[in-house]
């Protein structure tokens, strides 16, 4: 078994394509959960950074904070890179990191000409606490005590299941407060549900996650939605033809109504609800248990182990309905295909466009990142990809400008004027967007009298500002 690295990301906005992650906390920890050691940085906001007010409101960070660090955004990317080789072989967990943290970092890797699959190739592998946090309490409730809202679903939010469950995490929405509290929620699902946290353990790699998938007879898994956790004995049927996915048979239903419909009906009755053809995503880390915890729940019990392994059958033996269901989700692809926006993407959105073919390419980015700053613009010009090329000029005009030559420099320059100046409803913040932002939350401060938020929100006002007269001058 590897070990473990815990981490969370602290962002200057929930946008991963053009936000900029501002600090980073990860704790390496062996096999049993006992640390080993440790990354903590904060850095500086890169030029045209425009934050979002309210993601800095809940860090609790200020533009001036930012200024004081000693780390540029470039070097701590590199000094946590570093370090990650450095742990070596890991699985990587964290608290809603699968649909966020990681997906911020793959991006910022992109954009720094790094390979940003590290988590989950080379031997590492990935999970997600929340999630596990989920399942933990579907089957075994009450392994993890949590707030409840108006609707009277549990609260999943790190901040509020901390202290309830008696982790002491310092700051929290601090990198490093969020990890020690992840971390603690692993030890406490460990300790309360250990079924869960093997089974768990088990489905980190999804090439092994779609090997049990297959080869299970059937098996219970869970989904989150609406607010709760719901299980699913199912039995797998085939993959996606696009996205590789396991498309699998919630067993409740009875396969002898859908194996010999016409395609047509078919089509239309998978359009209904409820759902009995259910999407296990193997790459986000689900959590598959024995069929046997389907039972707990009435719908599953009143059917029965007996028969929902009859049903299960029935559906492994029946290629043609297998074949059904393929070519049902590729016409569906291809009308997509018809139909989607042919709008371009920018270089920051094309990160999954991305050929890690090039191999020449990746070598390339070795050699930048070991070359002295006056050596590097000879390096990117050795890229292929052009994107990188780009990444490469944006990475000197934030570090080092002076070496840039003009044209180069005005051109970046220009570009994230029109951007941030932009009064168009933009994928990206800008000034405007920004300025309206701030003015809604003041007014939402004032009246709640919350004057440490008020002189937060100033302090980002006079940084824009700044902004604002930097690049209306191009």
């Amino acid at each position: 078994m590897s070990n473990f690295v815990f981490y969370d990301f602290e962002t200057s906005s929930s946008n991963k394509y053009w936000g900029q992650i501002i600090q980073i906390g990860a704790i390496l920890t062996n096999e049993n959960l006992e640390e080993l050691d440790r990354f903590d940085a904060r850095c500086r906001l890169s030029p045209g950074i425009i934050p979002e007010a309210m993601a800095l409101i809940v860090n609790k960070t200020s533009p001036a904070m930012l200024k004081k660090s000693n780390l540029s955004h470039y070097e701590m990317i590199r000094q946590f890179v570093d370090t990650l080789k450095k742990w070596g072989k890991s699985t990587y967990i964290g608290f809603n990191s699968i649909e966020f943290d990681e997906e911020f970092l793959r991006c910022t890797l992109f954009q720094t000409l790094e390979y940003p699959y590290i988590t989950s190739t080379n031997g590492n592998t990935r999970g997600d606490i929340l999630s596990l946090a989920r399942a933990a309490n579907l089957y075994y409730p009450k392994t993890l005590k949590n707030s409840v809202n108006a609707k009277g679903n549990d609260v999943y939010k790190l901040d509020q299941m901390a202290p309830l469950n008696g982790i002491d995490h310092g700051d929290a929405h601090s990198a490093i407060g969020d990890v020690i509290a992840t971390l603690g929620i692993a030890k406490l699902i460990a300790k309360k549900a250990p079924n869960v946290w093997k089974a768990s353990l088990m489905t980190l790699d999804k090439n092994q996650t779609l090997k049990l998938i297959k080869e299970e007879e059937y098996f219970c898994t869970n989904e989150y939605f609406y607010g709760k956790s719901r299980p699913y004995v199912q039995t797998f049927i085939c993959q996606h033809p696009q996205y590789q996915w396991p498309l699998c048979f919630d067993l409740r239903h009875d396969p002898n109504i859908y194996l010999k419909m016409p395609i047509q009906e078919l089509t239309l009755a998978m359009k209904k609800q409820p759902k009995f053809i259910r999407t296990v995503r193997h790459n986000k880390h689900p959590v598959i248990m024995n069929p046997n915890y389907g039972t707990i729940f009435d719908e599953y019990k009143i059917i029965g182990l007996k028969k929902l392994k009859e049903r299960a059958n029935l559906i492994k033996e029946n290629k043609d309905f297998a074949e059904k269901i393929t070519s049902i989700k590729q016409s569906e692809i291809e009308e997509k295909e018809y139909t989607k926006s042919q709008e371009d993407l920018t270089p920051e959105e094309s990160i999954y466009d991305f050929s890690q073919s090039k191999k020449e390419d990746n070598k390339i980015m070795s050699e930048f990142h070991s070359q002295n700053w006056d050596k590097k613009l000879s390096v990117i010009s050795k890229f292929k990809d052009e994107r990188l090329k780009y990444f490469g000029k944006k990475l000197m005009y934030m570090e080092k400008p002076d070496l840039l030559n003009k044209e180069d420099y005005n051109s970046i320059h220009k570009d994230i004027a029109t951007r941030l100046l932009s009064t168009n409803n933009e994928k990206w913040n800008t000034i405007p967007r920004t300025y309206a932002e701030i003015d809604t939350l003041r007014a939402k401060f004032e009246k709640e009298e919350q004057k440490e938020k008020l002189e937060i929100l100033d302090d980002i006002n006079a940084y824009v500002e700044e902004l604002e007269k930097l690049y209306s001058k191009v």
